[in-house]
């Protein structure tokens, strides 16, 4: 089996060949920005329940023997509250870690460059400063 990649079948190399679609960038594309906005969600929904499943698990095994967490009878039943309750906080991104994801993969357009900066407009003019109270004597 040919595990490689050949570079025609690079989603990058068909954009490259295709001149006539102007190129979007991703966050301005609407279905990219839905896409990538549902999975992040999706995504921080995983995490909440896996955090929350983590949580029920260290109570479980933190119990005394006859205490009513270390009975597992409803568990299936926690299992799906707790993927509930992980839906419903990603949805309201209370943990940002969707924003945070989306983020990275749509980067704030880049501020337009003004002219450049030197040295002499970066360096702090701070010898202009004169304290009234320690003001020379001329």
């Amino acid at each position: 089996m040919d595990t490689r990649l050949h570079a025609a079948s690079l989603p990058a190399a068909h954009a490259a060949e295709d001149t006539s679609a102007p190129a979007i960038a991703p966050a301005d594309d609407a279905a990219y920005r839905k896409k990538a906005e549902q999975a992040a969600v999706k995504f921080e929904s995983f995490f909440i329940g896996h955090m929350l499943k983590q949580m029920r698990n260290s109570t479980k095994e933190l119990s005394a023997e006859d205490s009513v967490y270390k009975n597992s009878i409803n568990s299936d039943m926690l299992d799906m509250a707790d993927g509930l309750v992980a839906d419903q906080l990603a949805g309201q991104r209370a943990f940002g870690v969707a924003d945070a994801i989306l983020r990275q993969l749509m980067p704030a357009p880049a501020a337009p460059r003004g002219p450049a900066l030197t040295t002499s407009d970066v360096t702090p003019k701070t010898t202009q400063i004169v304290d009234a109270k320690n003001k020379p004597q001329a």
